[in-house]
C-alpha cells in the first residue's frame, strides 16, 4: 500500500498549488480521501475530505473558499487545489484513505508534502 504525496513547495502569498496523491495497493474507490496537514509545534488538523465516489466534499473552515479537494477513481488520484495561500497555510500536507471493509477499518497516510507560504 501506497500513498505518495507531491507537488508541495515554496509559494507567494495570495498564489496556488495543487498537491497531489497517488494511491496503489488498495481498492482506491472503496475509499474516502482526505488531506491533512501539521504546522510546526502544532497537531495534525484535517483541511478537506471527499466521499469514495467524489460525489460529497466537506472542509475545515480555514480551508473553505480558498480550497477544493477532488479526485479521479480511473487514476487512483486525489487533489487539492489551493488557492489564495497564507503564510498559515505553510504545514506538511498529508494525504490520508479510511475505509470499513467487511466490518474492518482500514486507513492509510502518505509520507507529507511540504507546503511553505513565506510572510
Amino acid at each position: 500500500v501506497q500513498l505518495v504525496e507531491s507537488g508541495g513547495g515554496l509559494v507567494r502569498p495570495g498564489g496556488s498549488l495543487t498537491l497531489s496523491c497517488a494511491a496503489s495497493g488498495f481498492t482506491f474507490s472503496w475509499y474516502a480521501m482526505s488531506w491533512y496537514r501539521q504546522a510546526p509545534g502544532k497537531e495534525r488538523e484535517l483541511v478537506a475530505i471527499i466521499d469514495s465516489t467524489g460525489g460529497s466534499t466537506n472542509y475545515a473552515d480555514s480551508a473553505k473558499g480558498r480550497f477544493t479537494i477532488s479526485r479521479d477513481n480511473a487514476k487512483q488520484t486525489v487533489y487539492l487545489q489551493m488557492n489564495s495561500l497564507k503564510p498559515e497555510d505553510t504545514a506538511v500536507y498529508y494525504c490520508y484513505a479510511k475505509a470499513v471493509v467487511v466490518g474492518l477499518p482500514y486507513d492509510y497516510w502518505g509520507q507529507g508534502t511540504q507546503v511553505t507560504v513565506p510572510s
